[in-house]
């Protein structure tokens, strides 16, 4: 029995050794004869523990380790569950030198050590970095960021897709927002973060993890916490903090402010983001923003998005030009000081944009703008008007902007898209009893397609100013608006000069042969566009120094519209419809409806116009300078310069002839220079301005016929063979001639205006027989006479069996030769279908 509990006593005795030798021996380096009992990898491990922490690494020991994970691969995972549990346990009992020198093993090995097995050590390093970051010390959380840095650029065999990095995403972000007390734990703690982050992305995105870290989870993380890095606020923090203290030895490579790194990583990041990542970028972009207020001082907003902006693939940037302008439109009842930032970054970061918007986009983003112009003006408030206005103007500044990066074809297409959303371009508005916002509108939008007009440079005017473009233009040009005739003119200026001419024409002068204007030859299309639409452009300049409510900057951008076609069209034709203009101003100056002042610059603007004629037209040089000098003598209120007042006793009524421009005169010096002076007699009316106003009418009712694709031909006596040619009878009164003297243009204008609603109110409610009723009951037989008279001239037409049988051959029913008792070129046509 006694041998018995001898035995035992040994027994447990041994077992004892060996326990405390495992647990407090062997961890400080024990190499008794129990070792032999522990694996050999940890043996390997426990070995590169110094005695005293702070002489850091056994280098010959980790040489060994080093060697045993190469050549055993399968041991690694071990290795690294083993070193997991000693960090846990040195953590817990706070011994930082030796978490230093396992984490300093790990870094190591995983640098070294390429396997398929890797992935399972990977697990156990991320493990024991979760368990440093958690750690309330900030140098472990610094060696933790420098070790995931490491991994990070490890490209690894086979991606993990089971792994997850949603901690770290969470724990490097707040480490972003770091508020220690200390000034350089702060930079230091901050600065780790962002390269942690910037570690994320580049790990996840190597390994094709993309879908993992994109998602707007995360996002909402890491892109707010690198902007708040690269406010100013923080960088002037960061700056002092240099002057504190550096880092210490465990901080890594790289910018020493943290705002350089985090563009850095948010450049990094946008440059990997895809078409359909770019949203989850923007939107908590857009939202740090909102949060912080930066958009009334919005010099942080306009950096933040050139970043994007230069850092995102090309293809892809009008996509945060979208989600900007859906931003503006979330924040339409915002303060117009907060929507004012967002449209002044919209101005800077759209030029970006701009070469990459091609097709139905261009206008789209045109579309936008116009429409937030329009809410502004419909949906403003009176007390906000100087805030509501710089916003208005900084939309149009976005609006030119755009425009100034696109090509010459996009910007005309822009500008016929701005001028059909302008209200009264479809009509000629003769009246200013208009709504007050709609005045506005009309307004802001006119400055838009100036500001548009500004930045295209005209090569052809028959491509410049297309048949739409032009009618709604001309419409608008004669607008009971002085403002708007005046803003037209300008448009005017833009797009005729070709050789920036314009401001040396902005005022009328005598001598103009003193101000370098460059003439350049009209090439054959211009000239055929002149004949086409020169006689309407010239009419809206005439009828614009008719109006009474002209300010001088009105005259005075007529003269320059005139001395602009004169430079760029300089042709004969040209010359002599222009001259046709000047008399027909002298004569309203002379006795037109209008005041003294009106008259006297009327007087000015057309000698400043004859002189310059004169030196195209030799033989007229003479009779100008004779007229000249005699004002220049006894009234040189009647020569340039312009004012706005004058005296009351220079009234320009009954005005001696040699103070005036002789329309004989000018006629027998056209015929003697082999011009065509039977122009000068010629009578303009706007045809392209009525048609398009009675058409734009009838196109409302989608039930009606336009007139305009009626065409009815009918010989004319010249062309049918045996018919003699009758002139003309004009039927010219008296009271015709005293009515077309006496009667003031706006008055006809109304008149005409008046007639044609008329005429389109009766076609759009009543039937055809009652049309046709009022056209006989005004001409009862003068067209059906006039056709019965041609038709019976012409030889009597067979209509026997072989019109029968041509008729039956065509599948149609015999009509066996019976002629109706009405043929169609009997019936009566109204005059609104003859041209």
């Amino acid at each position: 029995m006694r041998s018995f509990f001898n035995t035992c006593y040994s027994c447990l005795f041994t077992v004892v050794l060996k326990v405390f030798l495992l647990h407090y021996m062997m961890p400080v380096g024990c190499c008794g004869c129990c070792s032999a009992f522990r694996p050999r990898y940890k043996n390997l491990v426990d070995n590169i523990y110094p005695a005293n922490p702070e002489d850091g690494l056994v280098k010959a020991n980790m040489d060994k380790l080093t060697w045993y994970a190469m050549n055993s691969p399968d041991k690694l995972d071990r290795i690294g569950e083993y070193l997991t549990h000693r960090v846990n346990r040195d953590t817990n009992r706070r011994r930082t030198g030796y978490v230093i020198i396992s984490m300093d093993c790990l870094d190591q090995l995983l640098v070294t050590c390429h396997a398929n097995t890797l992935n399972l050590f990977v697990e156990s390093f991320l493990h024991m970095v979760q368990k440093l970051l958690e750690s309330s010390e900030p140098k472990l959380q610094l060696r933790a960021t420098q070790s995931f840095e490491k991994f990070a650029a490890i490209r690894e065999d086979t991606p993990s897709y089971h792994r997850r990095y949603d901690f770290l995403v969470s724990k490097f972000s707040s480490m972003c927002y770091s508020n220690e007390d200390d000034h350089s734990t702060r930079r230091q703690l901050r600065t780790a973060g962002i390269k942690g982050l910037q570690g994320v992305v580049r790990k996840t995105d190597w390994d094709n993890l993309g879908e993992n870290i994109w998602l707007p989870t995360h996002m909402d993380k890491i892109v707010p916490a690198l902007l708040f890095n690269m406010q100013v606020s923080t960088i002037k923090m960061d700056k002092s903090a240099l002057e504190v203290g550096g880092m210490d030895k465990h901080e890594t490579d790289g910018p020493k402010l943290p705002h350089e790194l985090a563009e850095m990583c948010l450049r990094e990041l946008v440059s990997r983001a895809t078409f359909g990542k770019i949203h989850n970028i923007v939107k908590p972009l857009l939202w740090h923003l909102d949060h912080h207020n930066l958009w009334v001082v919005n010099e942080f907003a306009v950096q933040s998005f050139r970043i994007l902006m230069y850092s995102i693939q090309v293809q892809y940037s009008i996509t945060v030009i979208e989600l900007l302008m859906g931003h503006l439109n979330e924040k339409s009842s915002a303060q117009p000081e907060v929507r004012t930032g967002i449209a002044d970054v919209l101005s800077k970061v759209i030029p970006i944009a701009a070469g990459e918007c091609i097709g139905p986009a261009v206008i789209e983003i045109i579309n936008t703008l116009l429409e937030h112009i329009r809410k502004s003006v419909v949906e403003g408030t009176q007390e906000a008007g100087g805030s509501e206005q710089t916003y208005q103007e900084t939309l149009i500044h976005a609006l030119g902007e755009y425009a100034n990066h696109l090509p010459d074809y996009q910007k005309i297409d822009s500008m016929i898209f701005i001028l059909n959303k302008i209200p009264g371009s479809d009509r000629v508005d003769d009246t200013l009893e208009r709504p007050e916002r709609e005045v506005m509108l009309q307004h802001l939008l006119l400055k838009a397609l100036l500001r548009v007009g500004t930045k295209y440079t005209a090569v052809q005017y028959n491509i410049t100013f297309a048949q739409s473009f032009l009618v709604r233009l001309m419409r608008l040009s004669v607008s009971a608006d002085n403002q708007v005739r005046l803003t037209v003119q300008q448009i005017l200026h833009t797009l005729i000069d070709r050789h920036s001419n314009v401001e040396k024409l902005r005022r009328p002068v005598l001598d103009g042969s003193r101000l370098g204007v460059m003439i350049s030859k009209p090439s054959r299309q211009d000239i055929s566009f002149w004949k086409k639409s020169g006689g309407e452009i010239l009419l809206s300049l005439q009828e614009n120094c008719e109006f009474n409510n002209n300010s001088l900057a009105n005259l005075t951008a007529v003269y320059t519209t005139m001395m602009l076609i004169l430079s760029e069209i300089r042709t004969d034709e040209t010359l002599v419809d222009v001259l046709r203009v000047l008399l027909h101003v002298q004569g309203v100056a002379i006795d037109g409806p209008l005041d003294m002042n009106h008259r006297i610059q009327l007087h000015c603007i057309v000698a400043a116009l004859m002189m310059v004629i004169a030196h195209s037209i030799p033989a007229l040089k003479e009779h100008v300078t004779k007229v000249v000098k005699k004002r220049s003598a006894v009234a040189p209120h009647l020569l340039p310069e312009m004012q706005k007042h004058y005296a009351p006793n220079l009234s320009p009524d009954n005005l001696p002839d040699d103070l005036l421009f002789d329309n004989q005169v000018v006629i027998d010096v056209l015929t003697k220079s082999n011009l065509d002076e039977s122009r000068l007699n010629t009578s303009v009316s706007s045809m392209m301005r009525r048609q398009s106003t009675v058409g734009g009418a009838y196109s409302s009712s989608s039930n009606l016929t336009d007139h305009q694709t009626i065409h009815v031909e009918v010989d004319s006596a010249a062309s049918s063979p045996g018919l003699p040619r009758r002139p003309l009878e004009e039927e010219i009164t008296f009271e015709a001639l005293k009515k077309v003297l006496t009667v003031s243009p706006e008055l006809k204008r109304k008149a005409e205006e008046e007639q044609r609603r008329q005429i389109t109110q009766a076609f759009m409610t009543e039937s055809f027989e009652a049309l046709v009723a009022k056209i006989q009951a005004k001409q009862p037989d003068a067209l059906q006479n006039k056709l019965n008279d041609i038709f019976n001239r012409l030889p009597a037409t067979n209509t026997g069996p072989t019109s029968t049988t041509a008729t039956v051959g065509f599948g149609c029913e015999p009509s066996l030769g019976i002629v109706s008792p009405t043929s169609t070129y009997q019936l009566p046509f109204p005059d609104i279908y003859i041209y």
